[in-house]
């Protein structure tokens, strides 16, 4: 395995043998790039929010894993993760999954995000955020996000994610 400094924590997220060093860059570059690296510093709440939460932990080709902790700014009332929270986070790793599949050249753009809410991730909680491509193409990219309790694996959210590719001008 490969080691990416990708990851504001003591340890560097892994990277799958079989996937070429440039998409996993390519992945964990995106997750900088969007604040989820201490690395990286950009003057918006979103992604300082979200840089705060969001670690790194397996990158391989058509699969990211993530890991977080659910503090009270991105609780809801009933001292829940936010179901904004949820979709960002949703968001984010879905775009970071097809970066490990999708050429770099190609802009990527999210055109659905359906989540279904099983059950609520309480305060405090360690959840873990995996990410699979379920469908890559010439024009689109499926990826499906599931939010698990890290100590108990209960599945507490499930996410799809359809991302156009923008096409390459040719000029």
């Amino acid at each position: 395995m490969a080691k990416i400094s990708a990851s504001s924590s003591s340890s560097s997220p892994t990277v799958s043998k079989d996937l070429p060093p440039h998409y996993a860059d390519a992945a964990v570059g995106f997750l900088i790039d969007m604040g989820i690296s201490d690395e990286y510093h950009v003057k918006d709440l979103y992604s300082d929010l979200f840089r705060s939460l969001l670690k790194t932990d397996h990158v391989g080709r058509g699969h990211v894993s993530c890991v977080f902790s659910v503090l009270p700014a991105v609780a809801n009332f009933y001292d829940g993760l936010h179901g904004g929270a949820i979709g960002a986070i949703a968001e984010r790793v879905a775009i970071a999954c097809a970066r490990t599949v999708v050429a770099k050249d190609k802009e990527l753009f999210l055109g659905e995000l359906g989540i279904s809410y099983l059950s609520a991730a309480p305060l405090t909680e360690v959840v873990v955020v995996d990410g699979s491509v379920v469908r890559s193409g010439r024009n689109l990219t499926v990826v499906a996000i599931e939010f698990r309790i890290k100590k108990s694996k209960k599945l507490l959210y499930i996410a799809r994610a359809t991302l156009y590719h923008m096409p390459i001008a040719k000029l």
